[in-house]
């Protein structure tokens, strides 16, 4: 592997460490940008070699009710003028806790146009199980200036929702836990799913037997339940957190688009027009 802009989107920690590790490609190296979306202390302990830890507040609005949507630019070009962002980087992304968080950096990504990212398998649990060189100390990198602008094309609105609820070429993945999909579990003002809407857990996806890589068989397990890969897919949970990891996940089975609703059912379920289903 010469060239960091062919690098796959998932990206088995074997591979990594093989880039990081190799004498002849320095140039590689130089416009990786790994980032480590897991908990500080953890990060402190151990984590990816040249990994800078970015926490998950830094991606998400934070205002009630609906407090994962997309923050405002000026929120963005802050992080990413910290990072160092040049529009040149590679990104390796990962976290601790099976890919909500590192997933739901790569839709920020997809957001701000940029398209040269990696997931890293299994993340730091795979990574440190499995062996592969760590360290501990903190990275960093001096700041840019930074001007940002948002492709809508990876987002989906409430309004966009509710256009699409009749349009047989989109498909709502639900990746919340049953309980709340049924209503068992209330999270809003309104309990239920949008309807149509089919549930597929965010865990489900994930094996921990490996380490929480991503679960092979899929794309035949997601197609008898109805989300296929030739329509065009909406994810969604509480907050767009567990839906960063089924974003990501679409992304990775090759389906023909995916767009996230970051408002999630914490603005969905707290609306007075929104239809809801139990």
């Amino acid at each position: 592997m010469t060239d960091n802009n062919k690098l796959p989107l998932i990206l088995e920690p074997e591979a990594l460490e093989s880039i990081l590790t190799a004498e002849d490609n320095a140039s590689v190296k130089q416009r990786l940008m790994i980032i480590d979306l897991g908990n500080p202390q953890l990060y402190q302990q151990a984590h990816v070699p040249g990994a800078i830890n970015v926490q998950p507040h830094r991606l998400v609005a934070g205002t009630q009710p609906a407090h994962g949507k997309l923050p405002a630019l000026s929120q963005l070009e802050s992080l990413f003028s910290e990072l160092g962002f040049t529009g040149d980087e590679h990104f390796i992304v990962y976290d601790d806790e099976g890919g909500g968080w590192a997933g739901r950096f790569i839709w920020t990504l997809d957001v701000i146009g940029h398209r040269k990212y990696s997931y890293l398998n299994g993340g730091i649990h795979a990574w440190l199980k499995e062996g592969h060189p760590r360290e501990s100390r903190p990275n960093g990198r001096a700041s840019t200036d930074v001007s940002l602008t948002i492709d809508d094309r990876v987002i989906a609105s409430c309004d966009f929702i509710l256009e699409a609820l009749t349009s047989p070429e989109f498909t709502i993945w639900d990746a919340r836990s049953p309980e709340e999909y049924f209503g068992e579990k209330v999270m809003a003002q309104k309990a239920g799913h949008i309807p149509g809407a089919i549930n597929f857990e965010w865990t489900r996806a994930m094996d921990p037997e490996k380490n929480y890589r991503i679960k092979e068989g899929l794309v035949a397990e997601l197609d008898a339940l109805g989300i296929k890969r030739d329509q065009q897919i909406i994810t969604h949970c509480q907050a767009h957190h567990r839906s960063g990891f089924t974003y990501l996940v679409a992304k990775a089975l090759g389906f023909k688009s995916v767009r996230a609703y970051d408002g999630s059912w914490s603005e969905w379920g707290n609306l007075p027009h929104t239809p809801v289903v139990q």
